[in-house]
């Protein structure tokens, strides 16, 4: 038996068991696991040093050992997660209708645990952290899969977080981690119809569509990030240059970060120089279009590929538009309905591009940067979903439910 289809059946068996434990239980757990992450980060930073040197070793890019490093801070903000997650309602249970039938039946729809949730993960070890704690507190029990290039990371965390659970109501089985590197780990997770119950991708657009594109076990689509902000000819210079540089540069590396900016024609021909100095000042490099560039002929071409490009790194997009028509259009045809941010000081053009936009976040006036679970609110996040069945946007306690009918009878039959 291989050890995907081993550690499911462990899953699955205590998932049976995740649906008798009351709310109280739970958090207790959760508790317990951001304590234990505080006292162990030692060893955990430790485990993590040895992936960032192998990342180092193999000439993995400055953004992507970013999302790869622990330190005290992601630590401590982790075990604060977990803290937020159990301070936060337990929807299991909830009723989310009730009605009488004509015929004296009673319906009712309540909350329920999905099952067990398959999570399919690249780099960020707070994934696993974060991923354990929605799915735990929501009564499901969880098979994480992460990359290679956390195996260290990720193994230590485990291994704290079911010391932590060894000590609580929830049993150890309910948290599991594939160990193993290959390929076929992942091929196999996706046809574990019986044993899984739903599978949620993170990662690059390769992983993403590998698993859409081969799984039979129901899917939950994370999007990749081509994300945009389009400068209105109205928007304050400011706070133009505070939100683009801050959803391009605060972490480049993370799906909710700026990788075009659109610039109306008229605030170009005024502001974009000043725009691009901004970017120059935190080493940002700017490939920029035909129009973008007469303005300031310092930035690079921006080739066909570059405008549906997530970068993930300090490289930046720039297109001129003529107005808010063309910026749609830009963004209907290259964005991954993912986040996008208008700047504006035209209520107007505001409303036009919060309702016509189609995406899981939309902003006015605010960076993309704010579309995480934790920023929601949530507590953490499983993921950013940008389909439109189920859940989209951030996903947090409610995303990782389903629902089922209660019908109370006194003798009824179907005649």
């Amino acid at each position: 038996m291989s050890e995907v289809v081993q550690k499911s059946k462990l899953a699955k068996q205590a998932a049976q068991m995740m649906g008798n434990l009351s709310t109280e239980q739970k958090n207790a757990a959760l508790l317990l696991m951001a304590n234990a992450l505080v006292t162990e980060q030692q060893a955990i930073i430790d485990a993590n040093a040895k992936d960032l040197q192998r990342g180092k070793d193999a000439g993995t890019s400055t953004s992507l050992l970013d999302r790869l490093a622990l330190n005290e801070s992601r630590i401590q903000a982790m075990a604060e997660g977990l803290r937020q997650i159990a301070e936060l309602p337990d929807p299991i249970g909830d009723t989310l209708e009730s009605f009488d039938r004509p015929n004296g039946l009673r319906i009712s729809k309540i909350r329920v645990p999905l099952g067990v949730i398959g999570i399919i993960y690249e780099a960020r070890p707070n994934v696993t952290v974060d991923a354990a704690g929605l799915c735990l507190k929501t009564g499901n029990a969880v098979v994480l899969r992460g990359g290679s290039s956390a195996l260290f990371s990720n193994e230590k965390i485990i291994q704290v977080l079911h010391g932590a659970l060894s000590r609580s109501a929830i049993p150890v089985d309910a948290l599991q981690l594939i160990l193993s590197a290959d390929r076929s780990s992942v091929d196999e997770m996706l046809k574990l119809n019986g044993l899984i119950d739903v599978l949620i991708p993170r990662g690059g657009h390769s992983l993403i569509q590998n698993v859409v594109n081969n799984a039979s076990v129901p899917v939950i689509e994370t999007g990749a990030g081509v994300c945009h902000t389009f400068i209105d000819e109205s928007a304050q210079l400011d706070m133009a240059i505070r939100i683009a540089v801050n959803a391009k540069a605060q972490r480049p590396s993370v799906c909710n970060s700026m990788e075009t900016m659109l610039v109306h024609e008229a605030f170009a021909a005024q502001h974009l120089a000043a725009l691009a100095d901004a970017f120059q000042a935190v080493q940002v490099e700017l490939r920029g279009d035909e129009r973008a560039r007469d303005l300031v002929p310092s930035m690079h071409i921006a080739e066909a590929v570059d405008w549906e490009t997530e970068y993930g790194d300090y490289i930046l997009s720039v297109k001129v538009v003529k107005d808010l028509d063309e910026a749609f259009a830009h963004i209907h045809n290259y964005g991954t309905k993912h986040s996008e941010c208008i700047v504006t000081e035209q209520p107007a053009h505001a409303e036009r591009f919060l309702q016509e936009v189609d995406a899981a976040a939309v902003y006015h006036n605010a960076s993309t940067r704010f579309t995480d679970g934790f920023e929601f609110g949530f507590g953490a996040e499983i993921g950013i979903s940008t389909q439109k069945l189920h859940a989209r946007g951030p996903m947090g306690l409610h995303a990782l439910t389903s629902t089922k009918y209660r019908i109370y009878g006194s003798g009824q039959i179907r005649e």
